[in-house]
């Protein structure tokens, strides 16, 4: 590809977020470069150089050539895993995914002078809700009382002594049932007469609920933060009933503004969606900072603005962000 260096945008082919994102690129004129690293070996073929301190070469997909030290900046989103060959299986099958994860996915991470939309590396420290939930804290957002256990009776004992409480689950990966129908575990309030020994199985989250009258989705790009207040869900977790939902954008309180920016700058986050509860005092409850949340589903009115904000970070990396 010859020209203006190109924005790299890593994700499968079915993201409407990030769609969204190349098609205000595309108005810019900037050239983009979307890649699925599912498709590798398929349809992709790498050939990058150690030369120095510097990795050089090209990436080719069934549409585009890219040189590796040409990419101004990386959209991470969400790419499929690396694969083996059609044809292999079992222990070569296997071999071949970690080679391919280990060999390209470095290659992509290492890019000389990219500016990340996350750094993948950095999107992989922030899964984990322990680190989330003690971050959190510690940079002055309010956190509920929060439990992480597999020990049924100090999950009933903290449920009596926090209650109401809500079970969630600790990471949301793909859970099918055996006749394959896609399953989704959401936010529950949950009682300890509920709990049996099921709880020993492995490892749960307990979290007094929040009296909340909204929620909150905090979309941070940069220093920019589009807070969205959300009304209208029925239930906990509003996630059920986008059907229901009004939205409204409003501004936070410096110190939930000052928390999130520390909570980004903790992490080396570029990006972060971040969910609180809303009280009827006017207090924001931390729940958690997804690194690669969705936007897209906003009104026009908001989607449009987070858009243009992550488009100008492709497009002017070396700008501040203010």
């Amino acid at each position: 590809m010859s020209g203006a260096s190109p924005v790299l945008v890593v994700t499968r082919l079915d993201d409407a977020t990030a769609d969204v994102v190349i098609g205000e690129l595309g108005r810019r004129s900037v050239p983009v470069v979307r890649l699925d690293p599912g498709d590798f070996p398929e349809t992709v073929r790498v050939a990058a150089r150690a030369d120095g301190a510097r990795l050089t070469g090209e990436v080719r997909t069934e549409t585009r050539d890219l040189a590796l030290d040409t990419i101004r900046s990386v959209y991470w989103r969400r790419p499929r895993p690396c694969s083996a060959p059609d044809g292999l299986d079992g222990s070569d099958a296997d071999w071949c995914a970690q080679q391919a994860r280990h060999g390209l996915g470095g290659i992509l991470a290492a890019l000389p002078g990219a500016h990340y939309v996350n750094h993948p590396w950095r999107n992989r420290a922030t899964e984990y809700k322990p680190v989330q939930l003690t971050t959190a804290a510690r940079c002055g957002l309010r956190v509920p009382p929060t439990l992480l256990t597999n020990d049924a009776e100090r999950a009933r004992r903290f449920l009596r002594d926090h209650g109401p409480a809500v079970y969630k689950p600790l990471y949301n990966g793909e859970y099918t049932a055996r006749d394959g129908r896609s399953l989704t575990v959401w936010v529950e309030e949950v009682e300890a007469s509920e709990l049996d020994a099921g709880v020993g199985h492995t490892m749960h989250l307990f979290q007094s609920r929040v009296d909340k009258i909204a929620d909150i989705r905090l979309t941070a790009v940069g220093d920019r933060l589009f807070a969205v207040r959300i009304d209208g869900a029925p239930g906990l977790d509003w996630r059920r009933s986008y059907d229901d939902l009004a939205y409204s954008l409003v501004d936070p309180p410096p110190d939930v503004a000052r928390g999130v920016r520390d909570y980004l700058a903790a992490f080396g986050l570029t990006y972060g969606a971040f969910d609180f509860g809303l009280d009827a005092a006017g207090r924001w409850h931390w729940y958690e900072c997804n690194p690669n949340g969705q936007f897209a589903w906003f009104p026009d009115a908001v989607t449009d603005r987070i858009t243009a904000a992550l488009a100008d970070r492709l497009q002017y990396p070396d700008r501040d962000s203010r």
